[in-house]
């Protein structure tokens, strides 16, 4: 008989609906129970693309006997931590401050008034390798909990202080420009010279970092950061961690190299990597880097886009119970899908090897299986083959299209299709810059056709938003996150398209999210809106950590749509957020790059660009396709549209009715730190105003 979680929309909770264990939702009725029956809560936080996360659920929570014990034991709850990030937030701070990490799953085993005692990630079934396992933990808690109740209590009450304590504000002096330097420098000391990336194993994409670093080398000139930049885009896009056959990244490598993946792959991973990729293409020009992010493209419109708009979540790492089993490869497998005749031009490409690549990390065995991934460049293979590129990549591009074919056959792996307004943001404003860059209006509709979908979908009467929809039913109320990244998509998507209901919106819910997220004490926003539920501490996020914080993000956003409506009320605001975490960001800067993007659109110098001119007139796409393709990061662009009698852009930006084009010609007006240049018919002209050499 299914458990209580049967009835949840979220795909995680329902992977759990048939244990033994009698898992509730979060929710009252747990806590309830827990209270009357005096027993310690079970919390169990996951994702349903987590690997380990279903390691511990067949190993565990399918076990009759470890599901008797918790069920005598604990009340059980499971949490959805991408429905719930407030409650992971808490709890993940809690296990780092207990064991000195975190991860998924998170176990947390805590009072009926919801302080934890007890903290780990994955626990396996039995005691192995000095991890204690679920069949000795559950009676050691029993016992503690019967006979030494008040060593537990104590300890909980401990932890919950040192939460309040880290919670709160770390306020010093102003962040300045010596902390884009001191970022800069603690990047350049983490990088990995041979494998590139800014850490061992195991390596996250980081893209922010990437983001910033392009920031600092446009700001500085310095070589090295673009370096850095380019040797990681280059290593990841060859390495394993790239989906060479389906196109997109997986979510981390497990080893230094980028070779071995966790192979679920994350929407957020998608959006941030794209970005990344599309403005390296503009600050290069090198083709490389705009084809892998319309790959990106390719692979989120085909597989992760909802009929609707609006994108799912992530896809599972494992499928027929076997991590990465969609993405592998024998020799035999290519050999069927392409003949004898291509397999070797094959193995020497993608580096198959008859005995294989890949060893499973579960497991440590190594089979037959293959990790695709690429070696040597694009150049250096053509010179091998003695072919010319462009043959070489007509063939590649072949050959990628039969295996895609071939594997289509397989067993596709579970996508999470919910919905989260967040991760839409952000996929939202990643495609607003690639119609912007490679200009592509396919990426510019399907971003308003997401950002519409959120709008008419995921936004109650009142204006406020909702975070979480699937199968047609919205719920849990918004975070920081899901305004700071729909903020960002907006804003993204008007400069995109020009159509000033986005920014009209933007503005709406810039005032939601200051009147429910803004702390008007200490400045900077919290996790969680001030009517929300009661956790055991209100948080403030601002490590950009995966993904960047909302907090840095938003930093952003109120910069430039104080630019954009000349309102300095938001600008202040922007600075606040910085103030309001400076002394525990100038511990370690390269911690907050996101917010280090802030910072230095803030610093400037900063340009505000109108262009004055007929939507539809080539003059006026020409002069706007000369922004778009070069690497402007420090702007707003603003389209007056003399074809319109009232354009709703001089309701939103009122100075811009005193900006006509002139002698019906597209005209620009650039202004450098709210110093306005004269205007320009001339293209070549507004780019020297913006310093573009």
């Amino acid at each position: 008989m299914p458990n209580r979680l049967i009835k949840e929309p979220s795909p995680y909770l329902r992977q759990h609906a048939h244990n033994p264990v009698d898992w509730y939702p979060w929710g009252p009725e747990a806590f309830e129970r827990a209270q009357k029956e005096n027993k310690p809560i079970f919390l169990s936080i996951g994702y349903s693309t987590c690997h380990w996360c279903h390691v511990m659920a067949h190993e565990s929570f399918e076990h009759p006997e470890v599901a008797r014990l918790m069920n005598e034991a604990f009340v059980s709850i499971k949490v959805d931590r991408e429905e719930r990030p407030d409650i992971d937030s808490v709890y993940m701070s809690a296990c780092q401050v207990m064991t000195g990490s975190g991860g998924w799953p998170l176990s947390i085993i805590m009072t009926p008034d919801k302080r934890p005692f007890f903290a780990a990630t994955y626990i396996p079934r039995e005691s192995r390798f000095g991890l204690i396992g679920m069949l000795e933990l559950i009676p050691h808690i029993r016992e503690l909990w019967a006979t030494r109740r008040g060593d537990a209590l104590s300890l909980s009450s401990k932890i919950a202080a040192i939460l309040h304590q880290t919670s709160q504000d770390t306020a010093g002096e102003e962040l300045d420009e010596t902390m884009l330097e001191l970022t800069y420098e603690q990047l350049a000391k983490r990088f990995d010279g041979q494998h590139a990336g800014f850490s061992n194993a195991p390596k996250f994409p980081a893209p922010h970092n990437l983001l910033f670093l392009l920031r600092y080398w446009k700001r500085s000139s310095n070589k090295a950061a673009l370096d850095m930049v380019e040797k990681t885009l280059e290593a990841m896009r060859r390495g394993g961690i790239y989906d060479h056959v389906g196109f997109g990244f997986h979510r981390y490598s497990t080893d230094s190299q980028w070779l071995v993946p966790h192979f679920e792959k994350m929407i957020y991973d998608q959006a941030m990597l794209t970005m990344a990729y599309t403005e390296a293409y503009q600050a290069t020009g090198k083709e490389d880097y705009g084809k892998t992010a319309r790959e990106i493209f390719t692979y989120v419109l085909r597989d992760m886009t909802a009929p609707e708009g609006g994108f799912y979540s992530a896809e599972d790492a494992d499928s027929e119970g076997k991590e990465g089993k969609f993405y592998l490869w024998t020799q035999e497998e290519v050999r069927q899908s392409l003949g004898d005749e291509e397999l070797d031009f094959v193995a020497e490409v993608f580096n198959i090897e008859k005995d294989g690549n890949f060893v499973e990390q579960a497991t440590g065995r190594k089979g037959s299986d293959n990790i695709l991934h690429v070696r040597k460049s694009l150049e250096e293979l053509a010179s091998d083959l003695n072919l010319s590129q462009q043959d070489l990549q007509a063939h590649l591009e072949m050959i990628r299209q039969k295996l895609f074919a071939y594997r289509e056959k397989r067993l596709h792996p579970m996508k999470d299709d919910k919905i989260l307004t967040d991760w839409n943001g952000l996929m939202i404003a990643a495609l607003a810059k690639g119609a912007q860059a490679f200009d592509e209006p396919e990426y510019g509709e399907a971003a308003q056709r997401a950002a519409d979908f959120v709008l008419e979908n995921m936004r109650k009467p009142d204006g406020r938003l909702w975070h979480r929809y699937r199968d047609g039913q919205v719920g849990i109320e918004a975070n920081l996150d899901d305004y700071a990244f729909l903020l960002w998509g907006l804003i993204e998507l008007y400069e995109a398209i020009f159509d000033a209901k986005y920014l009209r919106i933007a503005l709406d819910l810039t005032r939601d999210m200051l009147g429910h997220f803004w702390d008007g004490d200490s400045g900077g926003l919290y996790l969680t809106p001030e009517d929300g539920e009661g956790l055991l501490v209100r948080k403030k996020e601002i490590y950009d950590g995966a993904i960047p914080s909302g907090n840095s993000v938003a930093m952003l956003n109120l910069f430039r749509i104080g630019r954009i409506t000349t309102n300095s009320d938001l600008e202040e605001k922007a600075a606040k957020i910085g103030h309001a975490f400076s002394e525990s960001v100038k511990q370690l800067p390269s911690a907050h790059t996101q917010l280090m993007v802030a910072l230095d659109f803030g610093i400037g110098p900063c340009y505000e660009v109108v262009i004055a001119g007929n939507a539809n007139a080539e003059d006026t796409k020409a002069m706007v396709r000369a922004l778009r393709t070069r690497f402007l990061p420090n702007k707003v662009v603003l389209l007056n549209a003399s074809e319109q009698k009232s354009p709703e852009i001089a309701q939103l930006a009122a100075f811009t009715r005193n900006q006509p084009s002139i002698g019906g010609k597209a005209t620009a007006y650039v202004c450098l730190n709210y110093n306005c240049k004269l205007p320009t018919t001339d293209i070549n002209k507004m780019l020297e105003l913006l310093n573009v050499r």
